[in-house]
């Protein structure tokens, strides 16, 4: 079976310590969660940076921080940077991409949020993508609607996004696309049409995550966990830990008699440099 690439969202921007205090805030927290992550089996971090009132945060030498701290103490391990929209606007969104993370996510399209819109204008989609390109970093693809899909195709088609794409399937956003498995199973077969050779992964929301982990396992293709997506286990427990919720999803892998994929296959399969080369 086809080893499971196990990426932990670490910190996000929207969950803070009064909704759990196990979400790490600074710089030294996250590396902490990380490593511990990283040794349950996650492969790929996820990263946001905040500043110490806890606010999102773009500040280059945080992100620098983080990603020296994960690369001593987690060998291998794939460093992804979000260029997100809630900790910037505009280019200060990939002012962090100088710094040649392994990965960023990439939103191609906008959409909906809980009490906002998730603003990604196509001139900013463009100059990010070609940022990423610039200082050789892989987009992840962040889609939250089925649009994402057929957008980052097309930008995959005339190279403004090159080699192999990787799509994350985002669900269970509030006014975004819900946890719905019949969507789940068309969004694969969309991706599978439209770029034959794409890997994909899926993660879900709050409670959803915990489907959105099996369905893509149970599928074939890998999964996200971690406290940015899900503070809690259930509607009264809160979850102890990323690495709680990344042994979860390694569990889950072993239900499937999926492996869970080494930092070092997990490169070779998204056809990254290797660590010695960052």
């Amino acid at each position: 079976m086809t080893p499971c690439i196990l990426c932990v969202a670490i910190t996000g921007s929207v969950p803070t310590k009064s909704a759990n205090p196990a979400v790490p805030i600074s710089v030294s927290e996250q590396i902490e969660s990380t490593q511990a992550a990283f040794e349950a089996g996650a492969s790929i971090c996820h990263a946001h940076v905040r500043n110490d009132d806890e606010t999102p945060s773009s500040d280059p030498e945080k992100f620098a921080a983080l990603k020296e701290g994960v690369e001593r103490h987690c060998p291998d391990m794939i460093v992804q940077f979000s260029t997100g929209g809630r900790s910037g606007a505009g280019h200060e969104r990939g002012g962090m991409l100088s710094l040649r993370p392994d990965m960023a996510s990439l939103s191609v399209g906008s959409n909906n949020f809980p009490t906002r819109v998730y603003e990604n204008p196509p001139d900013l989609v463009d100059w990010l993508a070609a940022e990423m390109v610039k200082y050789d970093v892989k987009p992840e693809i962040e889609a939250f609607d089925l649009s994402h899909i057929h957008k980052a195709a097309e930008m995959n088609r005339d190279g403004r996004i090159p080699g192999r794409l990787y799509v994350q399937f985002v669900m269970g956003v509030k006014n975004a696309m819900p946890a719905d498995r019949e969507t789940f199973d068309f969004y694969i077969k969309t991706l599978e049409r439209l770029s034959p050779d794409a890997l994909w992964c899926a993660a879900g929301i709050g409670p959803n995550q915990i489907h959105l982990n099996e369905w893509a396992i149970a599928a074939g293709g890998h999964t996200r966990a971690g406290l940015e997506d899900n503070v809690r286990l259930d509607r009264e427990t809160l979850a102890p830990s990323n690495a709680a919720l990344i042994a979860r999803a390694a569990d889950l892998c072993a239900k499937y008699d999926r492996p869970v994929a080494t930092p070092a296959q997990a490169r070779q399969m998204l056809g990254l440099r290797p660590a010695q080369a960052r």
